[in-house]
């Protein structure tokens, strides 16, 4: 099993995933400039989407997409608790977090990626971001996790989170959300993901 990754991108939750499962996997680091792997080859070969996430398995098989990525790791490995049965409530809800990390939160934070990103745009986007932080923020509550127990949705969310400090956007208005990504910061597989990616610490 091989991950296609870039240092912080959204690629650092399936490499978060992959270590709490225990996986054994190999690690490509993609140039996305170049569309280069890091021993040279064609990035477009393997994802002629031209962005990470990829995930080549065993087989030959490519799976892109984080959301998918990781609801595969997941449900290969059920007994490491990562996702909630297949076809359950539970489940459900675990997607919704999922689309609502990548629609709204990954998306809203990617756009500060953008380098003609003026002033007046940059002020509109953090209202929008801000009112999605109201609602994670409300949702997490008390909790530790999204779901109660740390999962999959988990591991995404930190990730794109993890763009605030990107982006010099404070999130001290949302002490919910500033203490769930110290805790995660704090959990071994995250840890090992980082410094693996050269991040952090």
């Amino acid at each position: 099993m091989r991950l296609y990754y870039y240092p912080g991108a959204c690629s650092l939750a399936p490499h978060i995933v992959l270590r709490e499962a225990k996986y054994k996997f190999d690690l490509d680091r993609v140039d996305l400039a170049a569309k280069k792997t890091e021993g040279g080859g064609d990035y477009l070969a393997v994802n002629p989407k031209g962005y990470v996430p990829a995930l080549q398995l065993d087989d030959g098989t490519v799976l892109t997409e984080v959301a998918v990525i990781i609801q595969y790791l997941a449900d290969q490995k059920p007994r490491r608790g990562l996702a909630p049965k297949s076809r359950t409530p539970e489940r459900y809800k675990l997607m919704e977090w999922l689309n609502f990390t990548a629609s709204e939160i990954h998306k809203g934070l990617g756009d500060f990626f953008n380098p003609k990103m003026t002033p007046e745009w940059r002020e509109a986007r953090l209202e929008r971001l801000g009112k999605r932080f109201d609602y994670l923020e409300k949702s997490l509550g008390t909790q530790q996790h999204l779901m109660g127990e740390f999962s999959i949705a988990d591991a995404y969310l930190f990730a794109v989170l993890n763009w605030t400090n990107l982006h010099k956007i404070d999130v001290s208005s949302w002490p919910n959300i500033k203490a769930f990504m110290a805790r995660m910061a704090e959990r071994p597989a995250v840890r090992k993901a980082m410094k693996s990616e050269g991040l952090g610490k």
